[in-house]
């Protein structure tokens, strides 16, 4: 999750339905990449799921939403300029879909282990660059590392994530050059 935020809600860990999205997700027990990207579309294009989102002049905000068999969602609102830096999802797949405004998303073109490493030699070519306005989202599997952004300098950017299984734990990584090394381990009870 965020580094920092603004609870939108007294207890933004609590789980809020996330009514015509969630009737219309597929309701497997595990979710594939593509079941979590279509729940996040339907989000993503709910007014009502997007309205619970209050936003920050400067600090990206967030709302839990219950997300189809049993993942986790997020609403994220995105001021100008902000952005996650290099992180994974300790080994849960994910999409995530933009519903206002525009994401820019930066990530490896090979799949990372979650654990048993502290520092690598990234190979020239591995680096990717994706726009993703508002209707538009990926899908990733578990051993993805990225960074998603809002790239203007003016306006608000809103998007839905969702993770199966709910995210354990976060890695946040530095990068220098072509040199990614693991900065922090981030769990639930961090956020």
């Amino acid at each position: 999750m965020p580094e920092t935020a603004l609870a939108a809600e007294p207890d933004p860990a609590a789980p809020v339905p996330a009514s015509s999205a969630t009737a219309t997700a597929t309701a497997e027990p595990e979710p594939e990449p593509a079941a979590l990207l279509a729940f996040a579309h339907a989000a993503a294009a709910d007014p009502e799921v997007l309205a619970r989102l209050p936003l920050h002049p400067s600090e990206r905000t967030w709302v839990r939403l219950e997300g189809p068999g049993g993942s986790e969602a997020w609403i994220i609102g995105w001021p100008p300029g902000t952005d996650t830096g290099w992180h994974d999802h300790g080994g849960s797949s994910g999409a995530f879909v933009t519903a206002d405004g525009e994401l820019r998303e930066l990530s490896l073109a090979m799949p990372l282990p979650t654990s048993g490493w502290r520092s690598l030699e990234l190979e020239d070519g591995v680096d990717r660059q994706r726009a993703l306005p508002a209707g538009r989202g990926r899908a990733f599997g578990p051993h993805h590392v990225h960074q998603v952004g809002n790239p203007s300098a003016s306006r608000h950017a809103v998007s839905v994530h969702v993770y199966h299984p709910p995210l354990p734990r976060l890695r946040r990584y530095s990068r220098d050059g072509d040199v990614l090394s693991v900065a922090v381990v981030e769990t639930q009870e961090d956020w």
